[in-house]
């Protein structure tokens, strides 16, 4: 992907422009703990006091707790990860994931001996018998699952990490909201505005020798929250075109709550473009590919940035703003700045 020079300008600054260039960075992805698991099955009498000397023996000896002893059966050798159904053993009972079985070439990963189609059936059992926190209880998800719930909920869970949503490398940084717009601003030095409205141009020396590329992202602060700001060039269909699109920084139910418009034009002509902006928890590719903002062909491109049309220079000016419920009227009202 080839970067380009950007031209911005806060609407709220001025009509200063000043050239951006850009930073290639990329970043390893960080690793997760695991998480305490509780049972949801009762014991009876005996059980329990049998289990409490046992119990008492472990931590006595080794100082692991009960949870921490069945979170260490549960894990996976190969790949770490908490075992689900089916689990695997070889003859000499070590056990790993469905997962990793392919991966190891039918062959136990301890021992060497071959794993052949043999079912951990009770520590199955056990893990059926377990409710589990969601694995993203340390970003702040209270929920504790039955076994075979916590993968789906997983999948979803409004508490997940986001990926970075740098587009001009394919950087698998992931975090928090807080953590990511630090990440923009230090490691890719993304250029940061506030406010609700912006005034941006975008600069290529050469357009008609460039198909794919894409320019520095800009993230805005505004109602207490972050937008970023996308503008690519790209095929569309045998036509080269320029897309500007934003993306919120938060799930697509909020992401709902705010409108935002896009406008080009020059000489007595323009294009405009109104919609909701994407939740960051679809790549920038999928919103570009999904055609899901404001596209303006080259030769109009090139016809709004003037002079011999052999520079682009095109200036995108735009607004966000909240959709607000008027619980007398009924219909949304707009809250144009904050």
């Amino acid at each position: 992907m080839e970067y380009d020079n950007i031209e911005c300008v806060s609407s709220i600054d001025g009509l200063n422009e000043d050239e951006i260039h850009h930073h290639n960075l990329h970043h390893p992805n960080p690793h997760h703990g695991h998480h305490p698991f509780s049972s949801s099955k009762p014991h009876n009498a005996t059980n329990n006091a049998n289990n409490s000397n046992m119990v008492n023996n472990i931590v006595g000896a080794t100082g692991i707790t009960p949870a921490t002893s069945v979170h260490e059966l549960l894990e996976c050798p190969v790949c770490t990860n908490s075992m689900y159904p089916p689990i695997h053993q070889c003859q000499n009972g070590h056990t790993l994931c469905s997962t990793c079985k392919a991966r190891v070439h039918n062959q136990c990963p301890t021992c060497r001996s071959e794993l052949g189609d043999i079912r951990c059936l009770a520590l199955e059992k056990v893990a059926e018998s377990l409710e589990l926190p969601c694995k993203y209880y340390n970003l702040g998800c209270p929920e504790i699952f039955p076994y075979y719930s916590k993968l789906k909920h997983e999948a979803a869970c409004n508490f997940r990490p986001y990926n970075c949503p740098y587009a001009g490398s394919e950087c698998s940084v992931v975090g928090d909201i807080p953590f990511l717009v630090a990440h923009l601003r230090d490691d890719h030095k993304v250029d940061m505005h506030t406010g609700c409205t912006f005034n941006h141009r975008y600069v290529k020396s050469n357009p008609r020798e460039v198909e794919n590329a894409t320019w520095m992202l800009t993230v805005f602060h505004s109602f207490g929250q972050y937008f970023c700001l996308h503008f690519e060039a790209f095929q569309l269909g045998m036509a080269p075109v320029y897309m500007a699109f934003l993306r919120f920084m938060g799930d697509e139910a909020e992401a709902r709550n705010y409108s935002y418009s896009l406008e080009v034009g020059a000489n007595g002509r323009k294009l405009t473009w109104e919609g909701t902006p994407r939740s960051i928890r679809d790549s920038h590719r999928k919103v570009r590919d999904s055609h899901d903002g404001l596209i303006i062909q080259r030769n109009m491109a090139l016809f709004f940035s003037g002079g011999d049309r052999k520079e682009l220079k095109l200036r995108v000016t735009g607004r966000v703003w909240k959709e607000q419920q008027n619980p007398d009227a009924g219909p949304c009202i707009q809250n144009l700045c904050s």
